[in-house]
């Protein structure tokens, strides 16, 4: 919003739209998406309001951005490869995380995360099947940035992401993926994400190497 200082009430849909010379639905939706970033807020009988956030605080970055950075506090930007996708029953823990029923398949995505040619993070991603009809099932063709597919393409806003951190021991699969030595920790991220429902939709199992990086999670 350039200059408006937090707190600052916006002007109706049809002022905005007049001085910028479009259609009120074009000024609706571009509101609509500022509202969702974190950076504009709905008040009751006050109207469209300026909240001060940066983009950086916007649950949109928060799943369009890597959440590793450089030693000095820099973004790292990433590439996402996906090494495979795999179709599975629910193991009986799975199934009771999304309250699924006995048989139900889920899709399993594994990914690496790659900055500057070095592979830093590789994840394991959960989804129920049902609910990604026509979801890729060629790696090649799985989208990097999922949390958008999602909502574009099967209509799952993603609203909340409760996560656990914890250092281990690299496992081989790490020491493979992530061209460790032996011994070398890792920092593991088990996350659960949930729908603009409240329910559950994904599961997420990260394990990054940490040698010149740190992890961050700025999210409010």
């Amino acid at each position: 919003m350039g200059g408006l200082p937090p707190g600052t009430t916006l002007p109706g849909e049809v002022e905005l739209a007049a001085t910028f010379g479009v259609a009120v639905g074009t000024v609706r939706r571009a509101l609509s998406t500022l509202v969702a970033e974190g950076l504009l807020a709905r008040r009751p009988r006050i109207g469209t309001v300026v909240t001060g956030r940066s983009p950086e605080h916007s649950l949109r970055f928060f799943f369009q951005y890597f959440r590793l950075h450089g030693a000095d506090g820099a973004l790292l930007r990433s590439r996402a490869v996906t090494l495979s996708v795999e179709e599975r029953v629910a193991t009986a823990e799975e199934a009771a995380a999304f309250a699924l029923p006995d048989g139900a398949a889920l899709l399993r995505v594994a990914r690496l995360r790659v900055v500057d040619d070095r592979p830093v993070m590789h994840d394991l991603l959960r989804i129920p099947a049902g609910r990604v009809p026509g979801f890729p099932r060629d790696p090649a063709a799985v989208p990097e940035l999922i949390y958008r597919h999602l909502l574009d393409s099967h209509g799952i806003r993603i609203t909340a992401v409760r996560e656990a951190l914890r250092a281990e021991l690299a496992t081989a699969e790490d020491r493979r993926h992530l061209a460790l030595p032996d011994p070398a920790a890792v920092l593991a991220i088990e996350a659960t994400v949930f729908d603009q429902a409240g329910r559950p939709c994904l599961l997420t199992t990260q394990r990054a190497r940490t040698d010149g990086h740190r992890y961050v999670n700025e999210v409010r």
